[in-house]
């Protein structure tokens, strides 16, 4: 066959025919053809394509040749645990999952990365993985503990009870929301005039700080066209939340420079969970020219955002941070200036902690 849509057709066929081995068994052999030819973009296109349909379609039996397929691309230096992790998360059951990537069901062995991302898949799906079979045992062996998602717990707090997540065709794509954008979509607001009301503030932002803040979106930057701000101020005295939205506007923000007299600035108070939302839906789902890092990364990622804004300290659990978000006043801002693209992926973020003290903010946007 020489035309792209024939073989997936074929392919399609074959799997409504019961027949799952033989997607398996293509599967693997255009692997090490696109391993070998980087150019021939079809070898690539179809090989999704069937991964997706193993994904997208119930049964053990297909969930065995999907990690078959995972595994070819591994071997060839195609890392695809993340992507296939939330494709399968959400196209099987829980319980095949625990039974095939856990209790030995695959005709091969699941890769230590993928059964991390499937848990956290899981968990964020509202799964309680820990009643699995299989499951429990390998989350509370001691290797775990050392993978950087097993810095999360295995349930969700409620700062993650109202979460995005993508739903998936077999055919291709994913859908979902995005809780962000330019300030045309959330309303504009006539700026504070000058800096009446600022605090005076001291920038006392680190590196190791800047790149925590900036977990979320850190991959709106590779392979897409993302700017990223993360700053942080601290004030001799507390200062009030009704002082805010000036001392964000009198901070020196890069973000905000350049604006025309009178230009759109708006700033909203929200909940620790919007402001997760937002940081979730941004690590998770990517820029412009970018997937993200799906739903496992997407958590551990936003929660470490979360971790530099609220100012938790170094070697925080992930229920302290929590803890210590709840305490602080979150806040969601716009503004209408050169940096940000307007067009579909602005985040302004600024939260005060709990002593009133310390004022974090993150501020990103990309474009295609």
């Amino acid at each position: 066959m020489k035309n792209v849509n024939d073989v997936c057709a074929a392919a399609e066929a074959r799997l409504g025919a019961a027949d799952a081995a033989f997607l398996g068994d293509l599967g693997v052999a255009l692997a090490e053809r696109f391993a070998g030819s980087e150019r021939v973009w079809q070898y690539r296109s179809v090989f999704d394509r069937l991964l997706r349909l193993l994904a997208a379609t119930p049964g053990s039996a297909n969930l065995v040749q999907a990690l078959r397929l995972v595994s070819a691309a591994r071997a060839c230096g195609r890392s695809l645990e993340r992507y296939a992790a939330s494709q399968l998360a959400a196209g099987h059951a829980p319980t095949d999952l625990a039974a095939v990537l856990f209790g030995g069901g695959g005709a091969v062995g699941a890769a230590e990365e993928l059964r991390a991302c499937v848990v956290h898949e899981l968990v964020l799906r509202g799964v309680a993985v820990y009643e699995l079979p299989y499951i429990a045992g390998w989350a509370n062996s001691p290797h775990w503990r050392h993978h950087p998602l097993g810095w999360l717990p295995l349930e969700l707090s409620e700062i993650e009870r109202d979460r995005d997540l993508p739903s998936y065709s077999s055919r291709g794509g994913s859908s979902h929301s995005m809780p962000y954008g330019p300030s045309s979509d959330r309303g504009k607001a006539a700026a504070p005039s000058g800096a009446a009301g600022a605090a005076s503030a001291l920038d006392v932002t680190t590196d190791t700080v800047a790149a925590s803040i900036s977990s979320a979106v850190e991959n709106w930057t590779r392979g897409s066209n993302g700017r990223i701000e993360a700053r942080v101020f601290e004030f001799a005295e507390p200062i009030g939340p009704e002082t805010v939205p000036a001392t964000v506007l009198a901070s020196g923000l890069a973000c905000l420079r350049d604006r025309k007299p009178k230009s759109a600035f708006s700033t909203s108070a929200c909940t620790p969970a919007e402001a997760w939302r937002v940081l979730f839906a941004a690590a998770s789902t990517g820029g412009a020219y970018n997937s993200g890092c799906f739903g496992a990364y997407g958590r551990l990622f936003a929660w470490r955002s979360m971790a530099g804004l609220a100012g938790a300290t170094e070697g925080a659990t992930a229920t302290e941070v929590a803890e210590r978000a709840l305490l602080c006043t979150w806040y969601l801002f716009d503004a209408d200036s050169p940096w940000f693209e307007q067009v579909a992926w602005d985040i302004g973020m600024a939260t005060l902690d709990p002593s009133r003290a310390r004022l974090a903010v993150l501020a990103s946007t990309d474009t295609d």
